[in-house]
C-alpha cells in the first residue's frame, strides 16, 4: 500500500508556515484595517496574533494526539462522529479551495504594475486578468507534484527570498519616518477599542497559516515537533505583520494619496496595492522594484502552499468517506495525494476564472474564507471533549486555553461582520447536504445539533450586531454578547455532545498511517 512519506523537518515547517502566511494579508489587509482602526492597526495585529496563539495550540496538542494528514479537518470525528466531522471538513475544505485563486489572482494584480490589462478600474480580473489566474494556479501544480522534500526545498528556498525581501520592505518604508501619523489626525486609535476590534478580522486572514502545518503531520520526520512549529510560525508571522503596519502608517502622505489628512476611512479607496501606490507615489526606484515582486512573488508561495494542503483535507475527508475514495490514493512514485491534487487545482482554476465573467464572484470568494473561521472554531470544543474521554495532551491549563481560543475563534466569525458569514454559511450548508446526501451521512446527528446551532447563532450575530446589517447593538455589545454565549452555552454543550462510551467502543475510521 502506497504511503506519505515523512521528509518534512521543524525548519521546513516554519518556512511553511511563515512564508504561507505572509501574502495578500499584508499587502492588500493592511490600508484596510488601518481604514477602520487608524495607528491602532498596530495594536489589531497584535490583539490577533495573541488570539490566534490560543487558537494555535489546540492545534499543538490535536495535533499531537492525531498526527495525520489534513488532521484538523478529522480531529472531531474522534469525539462527535461523522455528522460534525463532515461540516467541519466542508469548512475547512471551502476555505482551501478559495484561497489559492485569491492568491494567484494577487499575483495577476502585481502582474498588472508591468501590464496594466489584467486589473479593470473596479480592482476586479478582466477577463485576461482571470486567465493569468487560470494560468498562475496550473504553475503551483507541480511545486506539489513532485513529493514532499521538492515541496520542502522549493519552499525552503523561495520562502527565505519572500521573508527577506518583506523585512526589507518594511525598513524602507520605516525610512519615510513620518512619525507624526500616529500621534495627529485623532491619536492612536482614532476610532477607539471598536476600530481595533472591526480591523482585526482582515487581518485574521494573514494568521490562517498555521492551519497547514498539521496538515502535513503524517508527512513530519518527527511530530514532536509540530507544536514548536505552530507556535514559532505564529511569531514570526507578528513580527511581519508589525514591522509592515508601522512601516505602512510612517510612509502615509496624505497629500501624495490625494486623501485629506486624516481621512483614515478613505485608506481603503486606494486603488491596487496600497505599498506599491506609496512607493510609485515616492519615487523611490528600489523600494519600488521590490514592493512589485513581493507583490508578485508573495501571493504565489501562498497559493501553492495553500493548493498542497487543501490537496490533504481532499485526502483526510476521503478517508472519512465524505467524498470520492480517488482522493485518498497516494502517487506511488511520489508518494502524493495526486488525485486530490489534480481535483483541488481543477476546481481552483473554475473559481479563479469566473472572477472575471462575474465581477461580483470576487467579492464572494473573499467572503466565503471565512468558512474557515468556523472551521477551526470546533477545536477547542474536541480538545475538551478529548480529555473527557481520557486522552490527555500534553498542555497544561486545557480548559482555560480551550475556553479563551473558542472565545477567540467566535469572535474572528462575528467580528467578520455581515454578508461575510451569511455567504460562508449557506455555502457550507449546500456542500454539507449535497455530500451528506449523495455519500449518506447520517451517523450521530444529534451529536453535531451544538455545532448547527452555533453557526446558526454567529450568523445571527452578524445580522444584528454592530457589524451587521442592522446594527441593533454597537460592536462592543455584540462581542460580549458572542462571548459571554459561546462560553456559557456552546461551550458546555458542545462538550457534553460528546459520543458516549459505548459509540466510541466502534472506533471510526482510523487514517492509514506510513
Amino acid at each position: 500500500m502506497n504511503t506519505l512519506k515523512r521528509g518534512l523537518d521543524l525548519k521546513d515547517l516554519i518556512i511553511i508556515g511563515v512564508a504561507g502566511a505572509v501574502g495578500t494579508g499584508v499587502l492588500f489587509s493592511t490600508a484596510g484595517m488601518a481604514a477602520l482602526a487608524g495607528p491602532g492597526v498596530v495594536l489589531a495585529w497584535i490583539i490577533g496574533a495573541i488570539m490566534y496563539l490560543f487558537v494555535g495550540l489546540t492545534y499543538v496538542e490535536l495535533s499531537y494526539l492525531y498526527p495525520e494528514a489534513g488532521g484538523p479537518s478529522r480531529y472531531s470525528l474522534y469525539t462527535y462522529g461523522k455528522m460534525t466531522n463532515m461540516i467541519n471538513a466542508f469548512a475547512d475544505l471551502i476555505w482551501y479551495l478559495f484561497i489559492p485563486p485569491v492568491e494567484a489572482l494577487a499575483s495577476v494584480e502585481g502582474l498588472n504594475y508591468f501590464y496594466p490589462h489584467l486589473v479593470a478600474s473596479s480592482g476586479n480580473p478582466t477577463t485576461l486578468g482571470a486567465v493569468m489566474g487560470v494560468i498562475f494556479m496550473i504553475i503551483f501544480f507541480p511545486f506539489n507534484y513532485f513529493g514532499i522534500r521538492a515541496f520542502a526545498q522549493s519552499t525552503d528556498f523561495l520562502g527565505v527570498i519572500k521573508l527577506f525581501l518583506y523585512v526589507l520592505v518594511a525598513v524602507g518604508f520605516l525610512g519615510f519616518a513620518r512619525f507624526e501619523n500616529f500621534t495627529h489626525f485623532g491619536g492612536f486609535a482614532p476610532f477607539g477599542v471598536g476600530g481595533v476590534f472591526a480591523a482585526i478580522p482582515l487581518g485574521m486572514f494573514a494568521f490562517g497559516s498555521i492551519r497547514v502545518i498539521p496538515d502535513y503531520a503524517e508527512e513530519v520526520r518527527s511530530p514532536s515537533v509540530l507544536g514548536r512549529a505552530i507556535i514559532w510560525v505564529v511569531v514570526g508571522q507578528t513580527i511581519i505583520y508589525v514591522l509592515l503596519a508601522v512601516g505602512f502608517l510612517t510612509s502615509l502622505n496624505w497629500l501624495a494619496l490625494k486623501i485629506h489628512p486624516g481621512s483614515w476611512g478613505s485608506l481603503s479607496t486606494i486603488a491596487g496595492n496600497p505599498f506599491l501606490t506609496i512607493a510609485s507615489g515616492a519615487h523611490v526606484g528600489w523600494l519600488i522594484a521590490f514592493t512589485v515582486v513581493i507583490a508578485i512573488l508573495g501571493p504565489f508561495v501562498t497559493g501553492y502552499i495553500y493548493q498542497g494542503g487543501g490537496s490533504r483535507i481532499l485526502l483526510a475527508m476521503s478517508r472519512t468517506g465524505l467524498v470520492s475514495a480517488r482522493m485518498k490514493e497516494i502517487d506511488h512514485r511520489y508518494a502524493i495525494p495526486a488525485w486530490a491534487l489534480i481535483v483541488f487545482t481543477v476546481v481552483g482554476a473554475v473559481v479563479a476564472y469566473i472572477a472575471a465573467p462575474l465581477p461580483s464572484i470576487y467579492s464572494l470568494i473573499t467572503d466565503a474564507v471565512v468558512a474557515g473561521y468556523l472551521g477551526f472554531a470546533v477545536n477547542p470544543v474536541v480538545m475538551l471533549a478529548l480529555r473527557k474521554q481520557g486522552r490527555e495532551g500534553r498542555l497544561g491549563h486545557g480548559g482555560l486555553i480551550a475556553a479563551v481560543a473558542f472565545a477567540s475563534a467566535s469572535l474572528i466569525v462575528y467580528w467578520s461582520g455581515w454578508p461575510s458569514v451569511p455567504y460562508a454559511s449557506v455555502l457550507l450548508l449546500a456542500a454539507s447536504v449535497i455530500f451528506g446526501l449523495v455519500y449518506r451521512v447520517g451517523d450521530h446527528a444529534k451529536n453535531a445539533l451544538w455545532y448547527m446551532a452555533y453557526i446558526a447563532f454567529l450568523t445571527a450575530m452578524t445580522y444584528v450586531g454592530g457589524v451587521g446589517a442592522q446594527k441593533w447593538m454597537n460592536i462592543d455589545v455584540g462581542s460580549a454578547i458572542v462571548v459571554v454565549v459561546a462560553l456559557a452555552l456552546f461551550l458546555p454543550w458542545g462538550v457534553a455532545s460528546r459520543m458516549s462510551q459505548e459509540e466510541l467502543d466502534t472506533p471510526p475510521q482510523v487514517a492509514e498511517q506510513p
